[in-house]
């Protein structure tokens, strides 16, 4: 099969387009004939490394896929062949206490499908049956793709660990990454009023056309806690979607007391310093999360499938130029997903 792929960490230099041999589906596992693949910063990270990563190279990154079930272990009989489907990730062993709670993204042999094992920059992928949900006629895979991760991730934090309820009021920090227009559109659907903080017009253009009340661009606004506290008469705002992390500062000043702080990564970096005194002065919570267990993926992939949500697509590279693909994404000035098209439709 066609794949991307890397042989060692490092740059963009090192990820290369050939062959590989395709997989075989084990008992209770379904071979995905993909069509499209979206890009996360998780495929910057594990092309880079870290130190303690160990992967069975040569490796291929991705997370996200769409396509048609080619062929199914044996055991499958949730979906046959030429079924058209999306993938969730977030690959639990199904086997444990919490993947058996139903608590699948706390699983003690947990996996991200192309983080530690292989993902979808590439023409076949297998992942558990349990991974696959089937898609709506004519849906587009495209779409599919670039809806899977980052919208299970914005509704478990903001829905099922946030418990955001409607009348109040959210600050999404970054205005067009794509957990960040998934964050916006979900708190919009839940009733919020939405403030969002981002670095220059067009990417705060495309947060007010996602539904966002507020906008406040950085680049004028250094303290934007400030601006906040003024916009809503001094109190802060309810719930903070903080996934940068050296923004977590401001973040504490914007939140009112008793606020939710809401994480899911640090884009900005990993290590960072924080101000002790407002999390226990302000009564402040620090929530963290990943990914979302099966029931908060269903459920929003249904709203995504109603239309009631959309994920936001910058460009669409074809599998051969996921090396372009990356370096956008690198960049910083994609405003939404970024997806790989694999092969014909």
């Amino acid at each position: 099969m066609k794949a991307v792929f890397f042989q060692q960490h490092g740059g963009l230099n090192v990820l290369q387009f050939g062959d590989l041999p395709a997989p075989t589906p084990a008992r209770g596992e379904v071979l995905v004939r993909l069509k499209a693949a979206a890009l996360n910063r998780v495929d910057l990270w594990v092309r880079n490394g870290w130190q303690g990563l160990k992967l069975s190279l040569p490796h291929i990154p991705g997370a996200d896929g769409a396509g048609i079930i080619e062929s199914v272990g044996d055991g499958v009989s949730s979906v046959q062949q030429g079924m058209a489907v999306v993938i969730n990730p977030n690959i639990g062993c199904g086997k444990c206490p919490e993947c058996l709670a139903g608590q699948d993204n706390r699983c003690r042999n947990w996996h991200l499908l192309g983080e530690t094992i292989c993902g979808t920059y590439a023409e076949y992928v297998v992942v558990p049956e349990r991974n696959v949900l089937t898609l709506p006629q004519s849906f587009p895979m495209t779409e599919a793709a670039a809806a899977a991760l980052v919208f299970q991730t914005a509704w478990h934090s903001l829905i099922t660990r946030g418990q955001l309820k409607a009348g109040e009021s959210v600050l999404v920090v970054g205005a067009s990454g794509g957990v960040n227009t998934a964050s916006i559109q979900i708190a919009k659907l839940a009733g919020a009023t939405v403030f969002v903080v981002g670095s220059n017009p067009e990417k705060l253009a495309l947060a007010k056309s996602l539904g966002a009340d507020f906008v406040i661009d950085r680049s004028q606004e250094e303290n934007w806690a400030k601006v906040i506290y003024q916009l809503t008469d001094r109190q802060g705002v309810d719930v903070v979607v903080d996934n940068v992390g050296t923004t977590f500062p401001l973040s504490f000043r914007a939140a009112r007391k008793g606020g939710r702080i809401l994480t899911v990564g640090n884009t900005g970096g990993a290590v960072f310093e924080i101000d002790n005194r407002f999390i226990f002065g302000k009564h402040l919570s620090v929530i963290g999360s990943t990914m979302s267990n099966q029931q908060d993926f269903r459920q929003v992939m249904k709203l995504i499938f109603e239309g009631k949500l959309k994920p936001v697509i910058d460009r669409i590279y074809p599998l051969q130029e996921a090396r372009a693909a990356q370096e956008r994404l690198e960049s910083g000035k994609q405003n939404g997903k970024i997806v790989l098209q694999i092969g014909e439709y």
